[in-house]
């Protein structure tokens, strides 16, 4: 009788695996339009797509015309990342090391994390928080595992969307950028 209860517990638990799996999968297919990790409608690429003014006494101050409310604020061009709280404070500011694609300026959210995973450069990863894509380029935050120096350039001749962090501010991020915190990228 033992064998039979565990073959029991087997097909259960097996299928239990398989009904996460396919709603996992579901649920990534089905993310509402607002959280699909796409630049927001309101978000006009043209319109944004000029500098944010800068404090060129403060260089790591938040630059302005940045959103307003609870955000994660990603320069591009100054490779840096404000925390911002729901009162417009920033809470942390760091440097980054971005990958071989930029996402587009524009508004997004935060549509799912990692907490370890293997980047596309082959590196181990952890806090991984991944916001959108471009042309199949996974884009989100991520920081190397070994601690690795976050200002690392990437390999151009691979497309990686990973935007790496310091293992310190990699924690930071992952407490503060839960599914559906928007991400704000400007120039």
């Amino acid at each position: 009788m033992a064998g039979t209860s565990s073959g029991v517990v087997a097909g259960l638990t097996a299928a239990a695996v398989g009904t996460v799996g396919f709603l996992a999968y579901r649920a990534q297919a089905t993310v509402p339009a607002g959280l699909g990790g796409r630049p927001a409608a309101s978000a006009s690429p043209s319109a944004t797509a000029t500098k944010a003014p800068r404090d060129r006494l403060h260089p790591t101050a938040l630059p302005g015309s940045s959103g307003t409310g609870e955000r994660v604020v990603y320069s591009v061009d100054d490779d840096r990342v404000w925390l911002v709280d729901e009162r417009n404070r920033v809470e942390r500011t760091f440097r980054v090391n971005p990958g071989s694609v930029d996402p587009p300026v524009g508004g997004y959210w935060v549509s799912s994390r990692s907490n370890a995973v293997t980047g596309t450069d082959g590196l181990p990863i952890e806090h991984v928080v991944r916001f959108t894509s471009v042309d199949g380029v996974v884009i989100g935050f991520s920081a190397a595992v070994g601690g690795g120096d976050p200002q690392t350039v990437a390999d151009p001749s691979v497309k990686t969307g990973g935007i790496r962090e310091s293992r310190v501010d990699g924690e930071a991020m992952w407490k503060f950028a839960t599914i559906g915190v928007r991400v704000v990228v400007i120039r």
